[in-house]
């Protein structure tokens, strides 16, 4: 289970507040206007942001001392953290070794991911040689690939047209569903929280609120939500 207990955010005249639980497995979106906290939390969640207040638990243990290399989070953002430089398979390689000093074992583990995700035989590719869609894939490659307990997503599919959207966000449940993985997604659109996640955290007016069931949150939007939907 993943706890933000009494937690607040603050820097100057930003302020967040949260304090609820997501269980092992769950999917969850956060939605909410820009500049609210949604980035700012997956942050401190993964440990490069310290909080003022409060703690953030991962099974009751506090995660304060923890590096962020070490935490039990993997995180994606907008622009799929590959560098240009290296090959896909020295991206993903990466996860395994900084040092990219790779055994045959999981050099073979690399390929087999990338074989998972659509990407077969594109090992050697840099992802300026990628398509949008072929970036995230290669993003999700490297999740499942270091299948830690925890998934942050940032907006990682916002460039992508609605239908390849819709098929990363099922791609995307696939590996959550092979690596049992607790996911917490920051998203500005709603069908992506509907189509993708079991509860939905709103954040808004200094606050992200506790997860409650997508489908009944959007059937019953609080006013936070209405102004931000424009309804």
């Amino acid at each position: 289970m993943l706890t933000v207990e009494a937690l607040v955010l603050q820097q100057d005249d930003f302020r967040l507040a949260a304090d609820w639980s997501v269980g092992a497995g769950e999917r969850v979106a956060l939605i909410g206007p820009s500049g609210a906290g949604k980035s700012t939390l997956l942050m401190a969640l993964a440990g490069f942001i310290a909080p003022a207040q409060g703690r953030v638990l991962w099974q009751g243990d506090d995660l304060a001392a923890v590096a962020p290399g070490q935490r039990p989070m993997t995180i994606l953002f907008q622009d799929q953290n590959l560098f240009p430089h290296l090959t896909l398979a020295q991206n993903l390689g990466l996860g395994l070794s900084p040092r990219l000093r790779l055994t045959p074992v999981q050099v073979a583990q690399i390929d087999t991911a990338l074989a998972r995700v659509g990407l077969g035989g594109m090992g050697a590719r840099k992802p300026g040689q990628l398509s949008g869609g072929q970036q995230g894939r290669a993003a999700l490659a490297r999740a499942l690939l270091r299948a830690r307990p925890v998934l942050l997503l940032d907006e990682p599919f916002a460039a992508l047209g609605p239908a390849l959207k819709a098929e990363m966000l099922d791609l995307l449940d696939e590996v959550a569903t092979e690596t049992g993985a607790t996911v917490l997604m920051v998203t500005h659109d709603p069908s992506d929280a509907k189509r993708f996640a079991g509860k939905t955290v709103l954040v808004a007016d200094g606050v992200a609120q506790p997860p409650v069931l997508t489908a009944a949150l959007f059937a019953s939007p609080p006013q936070a939500l209405i102004d931000y939907l424009g309804q």
